[in-house]
């Protein structure tokens, strides 16, 4: 009976910086030839490398031509891909503009653990796609994406700031504020908030204009900002916390169209009236804000857009640009029944 030899993963800038003792940044920095570095630094990681026979892979790699694949990288749980239309439309965006320029589209979920960054570090890594499209990232346990040898964009601004990313976002502060300010200059005059994820910049972008809203009207109150994970039970769970804490609340602005749906199911059967007792807006323009009972009133973001964007910005990486290219796009309040 033969035996069959099983062929072996191939190290990833990880791996190296693992076996020499480094972060993969400082890996990332010795394999770029950037001169800020120890030279005993230096001498381990060129070693670990040769040990692994990473450097070899590597020439391999940039000979081998390009894939003609490009990954979009959700960092969510399966579930929350799936339940939530915003991820659908951003894969919808990149999608058509990747079919014309005659490339194909590879999913990659990345749930928010460490245990399970690594086989799509490997993967992405790995020579089986020439770009990644990176949405949904917190900043907890962010994806160490600089040292790939692939370009990326990320669809937000990266947590911390990402000065040295290529990323398409939206103009989140700016649209909550406007959402805000509709319901104060409506004469409400207890308006709290269901913010977004403060591990995400979208969720921390939309709490900054709800407060600079609240705060320019002398409205400002902690009691009035309760949090969820910009999904559909989030919001109708912070909705009967906040009636609880302050139950004189007259509106809600929610970072998401999908937390505003929950807000109006906990509004419903506490037997508040919308928008007699209380207003609603949402964040996103999602279908189902037409199908609410009311319709919803809400910040409409481009997520096709967005997707279409950000694969044009890969699409000119991977042509030869080398400069990091940012792009905000505007938002639009929708005014529908709920305020």
């Amino acid at each position: 009976m033969s035996s069959v030899e099983l062929p072996q993963l191939r190290p990833t800038l990880a791996d190296v910086a693992r076996a020499a003792g480094v972060s993969t940044a400082t890996a990332s920095r010795v394999l770029n030839g950037f001169p800020r570095v120890r030279p005993k630094t230096r001498k381990q990681v060129e070693s670990a490398m040769s040990a692994l026979g990473y450097a070899r892979q590597r020439a391999a790699r940039a000979t081998a031509g390009r894939t003609g694949s490009v990954a979009l990288v959700v960092c969510e749980e399966v579930l929350r891909l799936f339940a939530d239309p915003f991820f659908a439309r951003i894969s919808a965006g990149a999608g058509k503009e990747l079919t014309e320029a005659g490339l194909q589209l590879v999913l990659l979920t990345v749930p928010a653990t460490e245990n399970y960054q690594a086989p799509v570090l490997r993967y992405l890594d790995g020579g089986h796609v020439d770009g990644a499209l990176v949405v949904g990232m917190h900043g907890r346990r962010p994806l160490d994406l600089d040292w790939l040898g692939i370009p990326v964009v990320f669809g937000g601004r990266p947590v911390g700031g990402g000065g040295c990313s290529s990323y398409v976002d939206v103009d989140n502060r700016g649209g909550a504020q406007r959402a805000t300010q509709r319901l104060i200059d409506a004469g409400r005059r207890t308006v709290a908030t269901i913010a977004g994820p403060q591990d995400m910049t979208a969720g921390v972008d939309r709490l900054l204009g709800y407060r600079q809203a609240v705060v320019g009207a002398g409205q400002a109150d902690r009691g009035l900002v309760v949090f969820g994970d910009f999904g559909q039970a989030s919001g109708e769970h912070a909705t009967t916390r906040l009636l609880d804490r302050r139950p004189n609340v007259d509106a809600i602005f929610a970072a998401s169209d999908m937390m505003a749906v929950g807000a109006l199911r906990a509004l419903h059967r506490a037997g508040r009236r919308v928008p007699g007792d209380v207003a609603v807006i949402g964040f996103d323009d999602l279908p189902i804000g037409r199908r609410t009972d009311p319709p919803l009133t809400t910040v409409r973001q481009p997520i096709e857009e967005m997707g279409a964007r950000m694969t044009g910005e890969l699409l000119a990486m991977l042509g030869g640009s080398a400069a990091p290219r940012c792009a905000v796009l505007d938002t639009k309040l929708i005014l529908r029944a709920t305020a």
